[in-house]
């Protein structure tokens, strides 16, 4: 029988038809525009133990941490609808993770999870086994696994990074930017109480301002009435000055501390400092560490905001700032309010006063004395505090040469004298018998590809590693048997690594023999000719060490039913492991935390039997070897 055109037309038309109507019926659920889902316990009221934005040493925390009561296995419920478009298995960062992509272009990340369920959990055994690694990057196929509003898509952990048992969620837009989720009007999360303000920090921004007649940086403690916040008297100040806040934000029924999106500063009643954190790009996060103070969180562990826009700060957090948020200190009292303001609207305000006071070298109050002589850099400028003495002077040694400097200001007990580095970079100071080398090398200003030589090492800064122009400092010590090499200092942020190659005056073999850093930290490293090169996320002090033993094998059950070890290497660190069963690979679950190997079949029947083999290998090559049958 022949069909007319029409006829295949028509019938083609109609296959098309029922074939788009099948689709569209697969796919109507995820056309639906339902609000989003509390990915634990929807509808019940949680705690956090974080929340979108919080300050990080190094980066943004871009999503909520759920409490899940300290416990793990916690069913965790997909937010909307839509399909899994990635998985990540590893043993930091994220641990195992799940992103779901939803209809309106966001999507939804859930992390440190502690077991995948349904065909999502099949899905991943299987490409375990097939890829014959723990670690896991996947990018399933559009609508692969499919996930249904509500569905249980995992159960809650304490893998990866994590610090404690909890769900880290995260909201994505189509750009990847992360959005705030508390925005989402969660009805489980209840927040009625304001920030709170703890100090205020005033810095001298140039040698030529003051704060109560001194140069530096000064913390003054808060006193609260209501929600409100304020000094006890007005702060005497001269020149240009920069605000720092320690301030965090409160939840009902939580002992946590949580970051604050959204603080501004009026002088005069004119807002001349914005910052609101609403996305968080995950390629500039880093650039963080200019938003706060990153030498006093190295030195403290306290994390001030700047409540100016400093050098290198290129976030579009700040609309609305003028003058960089700097407070200029004349002859005017300067009245300043700074307001806190938390998702969920709650407020508080943080009042004082500045007071114009003309510089002056006679202290009222004194100066505090740490050491005989000592030296601190702010800025472009080198404070240089010495005991006081009849001759009243400071000697400063450039190149061979020497200057004769009398004090910026001081007290019958102390004298304070301040260095433009922009002039010269001394090699040592002299004040009252006393002397002190700076160790100052070189002037290494940002946005450019800058390098330094030495007898002892190189650096290589590339065009945006550094936020600010850096007074680089280096010494060597030798010792009987390493030597330590000292660059910078890790209280100066980077934003990018920097290449560094060390020229050691010890022969090593180097054969298993790696950069480490001083908190005991592998960094690595590659021979040259003696020499050794590698990269660094952190100026400070470095040594070479070799590392020849290998990695211990603890095993703490191993039957037909399930293995059980606990692995551990004591300097350069665990870099694989894998074991087998006859040959054949078995998966270990690794958690790095406890150093805990747990073994999964991907056929659940089958028992362990036979020769079971598991070998762990560390950073430096050595190898550890544990073998065992299993009737």
């Amino acid at each position: 029988m022949k069909l007319s055109k029409l006829s295949i037309l028509l019938l083609l038309f109609s296959q098309y038809t029922f074939a788009q109507l099948e689709i569209a019926q697969q796919d109507s659920h995820l056309q639906k525009n339902e609000p989003y889902l509390f990915p634990i316990f929807p509808g019940k009221p949680n705690l956090l133990a974080g929340s979108m934005g919080e300050l990080r040493s190094t980066h943004f925390h871009a999503g909520l941490d759920i409490r899940t009561n300290s416990v793990t296995g916690i069913p965790v419920r997909a937010a909307n609808g839509g399909y899994v478009s990635r998985i990540i298995v590893g043993s930091y960062g994220y641990g195992k993770a799940i992103v779901l992509q939803h209809p309106d272009g966001n999507q939804t990340l859930y992390a440190h999870l502690d077991k995948f369920k349904g065909e999502l959990a099949d899905y991943v055994l299987s490409e375990h086994y097939s890829r014959k690694s723990f670690d896991l990057d996947l990018f399933p196929e559009k609508n692969r696994l499919r996930i249904n509003r509500g569905d249980t898509i995992a159960l809650s952990g304490n893998t990866g990074g994590s610090q404690g048992p909890h769900l880290h969620f995260e909201i994505r837009d189509s750009l990847n930017q992360a959005l705030n989720p508390l925005q989402f009007k969660f009805d489980e999360i209840i927040d009625t109480y304001a920030p709170t303000a703890n100090k205020i920090a005033l810095i001298t921004l140039d040698s030529n301002s003051r704060i109560n007649d001194k140069f530096g940086r000064f913390e003054f403690y808060l006193l609260k009435s209501g929600d409100t916040y304020s000094f006890a008297q007005p702060i005497l100040a001269s020149g240009n000055i920069g605000v720092e806040l320690l301030a965090t934000d409160r939840m009902n029924n939580s002992a946590f501390r949580f970051g604050i999106n959204n603080m501004e500063m009026f002088l005069n009643g004119k807002k001349v400092f914005s910052q609101t954190i609403d996305k968080i790009d995950f390629e500039e996060t880093r650039g963080i560490q200019n938003l706060f103070d990153y030498k006093v969180l190295k030195q403290k562990g306290q994390y001030f905001t700047k409540l100016f826009v400093d050098d290198g700060n290129t976030f579009d957090y700040h609309e609305g700032t003028i003058a960089n948020g700097i407070i200029t200190v004349d002859k005017e009292d300067v009245p300043v309010l700074i307001e806190l303001k938390d998702t969920y609207g709650n407020k508080s305000e943080v009042s004082f006063s500045l007071k114009p006071s003309p510089k002056t070298d006679q202290l009222l109050l004194p100066e505090t004395i740490v050491k005989p002589l000592d030296i601190d850099v702010f800025k472009n400028v080198m404070k240089v505090t010495s005991k006081a003495c009849p001759e009243n002077k400071l000697s400063v040694f450039v190149g061979g040469k020497v200057d004769t400097q009398l004090p910026s200001y001081g007290t019958s007990l102390a004298k304070v004298y301040l260095i433009d580095l922009r002039k010269a970079l001394p090699d040592s100071i002299r004040a009252c018998g006393n002397t002190l080398k700076t160790n100052l090398k070189k002037s290494i200003p940002s946005g450019q590809i800058q390098s330094y030589k030495s007898d002892f090492l190189e650096i290589k800064f590339e065009e945006k590693a550094l936020y600010d122009t850096l007074y680089l400092t280096e010494s060597y010590k030798a010792f009987a048997t390493s030597e330590v090499f000292t660059v910078g200092s890790n209280i100066t942020p980077l934003f990018k690594p920097v290449e560094i190659k060390l020229k050691p005056k010890r022969n090593y073999s180097e054969s298993k023999t790696s950069v480490y850093a001083a908190n005991g930290g592998n960094l690595g490293g590659t021979w040259e000719q003696g020499e050794i090169r590698f990269m660094a996320r952190d100026l400070g002090s470095f040594t070479i060490l070799q590392d020849v033993t290998p990695p211990t094998i603890t095993k703490i059950f191993l039957t037909s039913r399930t293995a059980r070890f606990k692995i551990g290497d004591n300097r350069s660190g665990i870099a694989s492991f894998e074991a087998t069963i006859d040959g054949e690979w078995l998966l270990m679950d690794y958690e790095y935390k406890t150093g805990i190997l747990l073994a999964e079949r991907q056929d659940k029947t089958k028992l362990l039997k036979g020769d079971f083999k598991l070998k762990v290998t560390d950073t430096a090559g050595n190898e550890k070897t544990f073998i065992q049958k299993i009737f």
